[in-house]
């Protein structure tokens, strides 16, 4: 790592803020946001679920509204909001992107004055993947004549040994073959503080001083270098800009849930990405990698507390791009997001299994979020972005019980003998029924508004020539419908997935933190039937229920049932690369990027067996301990070992020097240590040094 630059990044508090302290726009008129544009989106939105609450509410009203109508009522007024936010934002979305079309692309022109420190967070990821994706990306930026404006910093928070030591054979790869074209560091954390907001914050105060920016990846990230220099470019040009961010484009998929999703945020991505940018301005928000931000301004306003209590919902922010985002604002920084920028790029996870375990890990740092919204001091439209990520998740429960609200309400209308007159005085009966007619053109309109947003992005994309050439007219109406039939099918079970996820939340159980698949989301038969036998439990319960009071409520609950029913095999065949594959061949869920690679994503690829190579030829700890060579190289690439207070003993370093001591020879030593000890020795040189001065064994 290059020399520290030692800065204060002070914790924030989210309970005391004086406004007179938050800093004035420089350029107040190009950094205040279009109250126009937020009446049209946010009031359509709400003008549109009044309509629709209303006809909800005049077709259960007839003779009254009974306690179980009531609940549908309020249920559908929560659902349908939801969803009338995303058609209104859509509509805006679809002006801008239609308005944009066959505009020239952005190119890089002139030096950067500034200098940015690129950041590539990674804990116990695949170094090939990683190191082939930054070696494209530097050369990129050198084949542009940008490449002094730019460090890489690889930030691990690793804790496989063997996974580290492949990290460092990749480092020196990557050194010996860019030379002096590019600047890349590396620095491996002894304790996993924070997770990755804290590894992110332990550079901050450590070496962002050096630097006006920094840009934020992920271990699957990949950015075109015209993009990364435009990123810069923008904050020189805007004294304001706390902090821009991409809409990253999906690539790699290769089974059908991945393709699914790159094809679903190629086509409606767009038109989504755009309107959030239309209506939020200044106010955006992050997603914690493919974003730059001032690291002035991260050091003085992001400084993340941890919440009271114990996790789940107290300790770190595990959802931490959302609350830096609201507080760079609430600190005077503009946050917006780039939704002109494409070259931006990211991985999907392979399988519904691995889409869950994300999943779990999001819901349990946007519910912490309940917590962060009445902090003093925020933008309205932070914590705007803040319920809408709580909402997100909550929209599964919330969809549930109003099935299972309306399937009460047939049962309650089938089995249940109606009180007619409910009141001794009353000298009306209270008819349990309902307007048919107008519930028809409720649920045609639900439809409309539930589809739009799909429909507007196909058509958009479709009126861009080169996509529509690259991918093909009609490939892409039939990838339409059969990712609509899959969605169909996989959102029941999706449904399910995240309130279970709020349950176990609800009863305290933490998520931990576990490294993401990326490649093959196949998992055996067994692993199915386990993960999802309750999902099929669960769908068999419906349609037993529905099937007491009629054939036709089963047809109507048909969709939300089958997908429960079949959950097995359908995680089964989303998750596997061979259908995949078989799915690829029919021109199916075919988008631009999938067709003619970007250039960016064609060259990692391209690097990625130099570095399978590399890190194969990576010395196991044993060969570590025993040659020179390679334990200088490695001691040479240890992070510094932070003092220790007197008296305070590390447990794991404290057993691992025991188990050295006790041990005959280095091999001997290694097997008494348990993969945590032996990460720990890795990050610790005496401890190194004492094993490597045992006899080899």
């Amino acid at each position: 790592m290059p020399p520290e630059v030692a800065s204060d990044m002070p914790v924030q508090s989210l309970w005391r803020f004086r406004r007179r302290n938050r800093r004035s726009f420089v350029d107040p008129r190009r950094s205040r946001s279009s109250i126009l544009r937020r009446v049209s989106v946010l009031g359509g939105a709400f003008a549109l679920a009044a309509i629709a609450v209303y006809e909800m509410e005049q077709v259960l009203e007839v003779g009254g509204l009974t306690p179980v109508e009531i609940a549908v009522l309020i249920l559908f007024a929560l659902n349908f909001g939801w969803i009338a936010m995303a058609f209104t934002s859509a509509i805006a979305g679809y002006g801008m992107i239609i308005g944009r079309l066959g505009a020239p692309p952005v190119g890089p022109t002139g030096p950067l004055a500034s200098r940015t420190a690129i950041l590539m967070p990674t804990y116990n990821e695949d170094p090939s993947r990683v190191f082939a994706g930054i070696e494209a990306m530097a050369e990129g930026l050198a084949a542009l004549g940008h490449g002094e404006a730019f460090d890489w910093f690889v930030l691990a928070d690793t804790t496989d040994p063997d996974v580290a030591l492949a990290e460092e054979a990749a480092v020196m790869a990557i050194r010996e073959r860019l030379g002096d074209r590019a600047r890349i560091f590396y620095r491996r954390r002894r304790r996993n503080v924070a997770r990755k907001a804290g590894n992110v914050a332990d550079f901050c105060m450590r070496w962002a001083g050096a630097y006006e920016y920094i840009l934020v990846l992920d271990a699957d990230s990949l950015m075109a270098p015209e993009t990364i220099v435009e990123l810069a470019r923008r904050m020189e040009r805007d004294p304001d800009a706390g902090l821009i961010q991409t809409i990253p484009s999906l690539v790699n998929g290769t089974t059908i849930l991945a393709r699914l999703q790159q094809f679903a945020g190629r086509v409606y991505g767009p038109i989504v990405g755009a309107g959030l940018s239309f209506w939020t301005g200044s106010e955006g928000n992050y997603w914690g990698h493919n974003a730059i931000i001032r690291s002035r301004a991260f050091l003085d306003a992001a400084g993340l507390p941890d919440l009271p209590g114990r996790p789940p919902f107290g300790g770190h922010i595990l959802s931490h791009d959302f609350v830096e985002a609201a507080l760079l604002r609430r600190a005077g920084w503009t946050v917006r997001i780039a939704d002109d920028l494409v070259g931006s790029y990211e991985e999907s996870p392979p399988s519904i299994i691995d889409l869950a375990v994300r999943d779990r890990r999001w819901c349990q740092g946007n519910l912490q979020h309940l917590f962060v919204l009445p902090a003093r001091g925020l933008h309205w439209v932070s914590r705007i972005h803040l319920l809408t990520g709580i909402g997100s998740y909550l929209a599964s429960p919330l969809w549930l019980l109003l099935i299972l609200a309306g399937l009460a309400l047939s049962l309650q209308a089938h089995f249940i003998r109606p009180e007619y007159f409910t009141d001794e005085f009353q000298l009306f009966p209270t008819w349990p029924v309902i307007d048919a007619e107008r519930a028809l053109r409720l649920f045609a309109l639900t439809l409309a508004v539930l589809f739009a947003p799909k429909i507007m992005g196909l058509i958009a994309f479709l009126r861009d020539r080169d996509a529509r050439r690259a991918v093909g007219g009609f490939r892409t109406i039939a990838s339409f419908f059969f990712e609509i039939l899959v969605s169909a099918l996989m959102a029941p079970i999706m449904m399910l997935v995240h309130t279970g996820a709020i349950v176990s939340i609800l009863i305290g159980r933490d998520s931990g933190w576990k490294p993401q698949r990326r490649d093959d989301g196949g998992v055996p038969l067994r692993s199915l039937v386990i993960r999802h036998r309750w999902h099929v439990l669960t769908g068999l319960a419906l349609l037993f229920a529905a099937s007491l009071d009629s054939w036709v409520l089963v047809a109507w609950l048909a969709p939300a049932l089958l997908g429960l029913i079949l959950a097995v095999p359908i995680s089964g065949i989303t998750g596997s690369n061979r259908v995949g594959r078989i799915v690829r061949r029919m021109g199916l869920l075919r988008t631009p990027e999938e067709a003619q690679p970007p250039p960016i994503v064609s060259a990692a690829t391209a690097l990625r067996p130099v570095y399978e190579t590399a890190v194969a030829n990576r010395p196991s700890m044993a060969d570590l301990v025993a040659d020179p060579r390679w334990r200088a190289a490695h001691l040479a690439l240890v992070d510094r070992v932070p003092e220790r207070p007197r008296g305070v003993i590390d447990p794991v370093e404290a057993l691992a020097a025991a188990k050295i001591s006790e041990a005959d020879t280095a091999t001997e030593a290694v097997a008494f240590m348990t993969e945590k000890e032996r990460a720990m020795v890795l990050a610790t040189p005496f401890l190194l040094v004492r094993l490597a001065e045992l006899p080899a064994g």
